[in-house]
């Protein structure tokens, strides 16, 4: 078993959550300007890695509430149902719809976030899926 790097680890520590408040805001900030799910997909995803990097890939592995193929399907039944309300209005699939009062911090909430939302678990489990399967593989 190879040595892990103590002050890694410590590192990783206070890093793993900034990143993914991080991804989290570029996921939120993304549907009206710069950034959105695949940024922020690949901020959390790296999150992890580096995680993985410092104890295991079976310790990163343990922390995701989900499997990378879960999320992977997660993700994508999400973007796909979130161009189903357009359809019920009468219009083409995934034509944008929003709701008429912006909340706060978010702004306008409308469907392209919830598809952002699908492109961000769909981003982690591609990303963890093959970088983690990479990790163990080299063990």
């Amino acid at each position: 078993m190879k040595a892990r790097s103590m002050l890694l680890q410590v590192a990783v520590s206070y890093l793993m959550p900034l990143l993914l408040i991080f991804s989290i805001f570029l996921l939120i900030r993304g549907h009206n300007e710069v950034g959105g799910g695949f940024v922020g997909g690949l901020v959390a995803a790296a999150s992890f890695i580096l995680y993985a990097i410092a104890e295991s890939p079976n310790a990163a592995r343990a922390l995701l509430p989900l499997s990378p193929d879960k999320l992977i399907a997660l993700g994508l039944s999400i973007a796909a149902l979130s161009g189903l309300p357009a359809v019920f209005m009468g219009m083409p699939f995934m034509t944008g719809l929003w709701i008429k009062q912006p909340l706060p911090v978010i702004g306008k909430l409308g469907t392209p976030f919830i598809f952002d939302i699908g492109v961000y678990l769909v981003v982690i489990g591609v990303c963890l899926h093959i970088l983690l399967n990479l990790a163990e593989e080299e063990r």
